[in-house]
């Protein structure tokens, strides 16, 4: 006497079992390619040297941010406006502005610019910024010295570059 349907036997949770482990292993190859083909999510070189420049770091923009200096970036077709001003609104005095534009993650779309000074704290560039969300490191000097470090976000969805 032999029966048609014997149910669920060794074979069929043999091959269950492979079969889920087959998938999971293959979901964790395909992530870990695609996270070690994209950003790397290094920020710094040396975080050692890093931290070391921190206190110093931090003490120079408490003094920048006391000392009043206003900057402002906004863009205007392929052109890029930065103005420095004083806390009373005057313009602030500086040789060199330069810029660098980040994205939040991944760095193919990065980007370094200099400044051409237009008037006194008035300062302009030409380039394309691409839509959407950017970290924008500015960089103003005068005689060597830096005179304004500062870094904003910078979302241009809205404005169709």
């Amino acid at each position: 006497m032999t029966t048609a349907s014997q149910g669920f036997t060794g074979r069929h949770m043999l091959i269950a079992t492979c079969s889920f482990f087959a998938v999971v292993i293959g979901v964790n190859v395909i992530m870990a390619w695609f996270a070690s083909s994209s950003w790397s999510g290094l920020v710094v070189e040396n975080t050692y040297v890093a931290s070391q420049e921190f206190n110093r770091k931090a003490a120079d923009m408490k003094a920048m941010a006391a000392s009043g200096i206003i900057g402002s970036l906004s863009l205007d077709g392929g052109r890029i406006h930065y103005d420095i001003r004083n806390r009373d609104g005057s313009p602030v005095i500086v040789d060199d502005v330069t810029a660098n534009f980040k994205r939040p993650v991944g760095d193919h779309e990065d980007f370094h610019i200099s400044f051409t000074k237009v008037a006194d704290g008035q300062f302009e560039s030409r380039h394309g910024v691409g839509s959407g969300d950017w970290i924008v490191e500015v960089i103003s000097r005068r005689e060597g010295k830096v005179v304004m470090h500062e870094a904003s976000r910078l979302d241009t969805a809205g404005f169709g570059e």
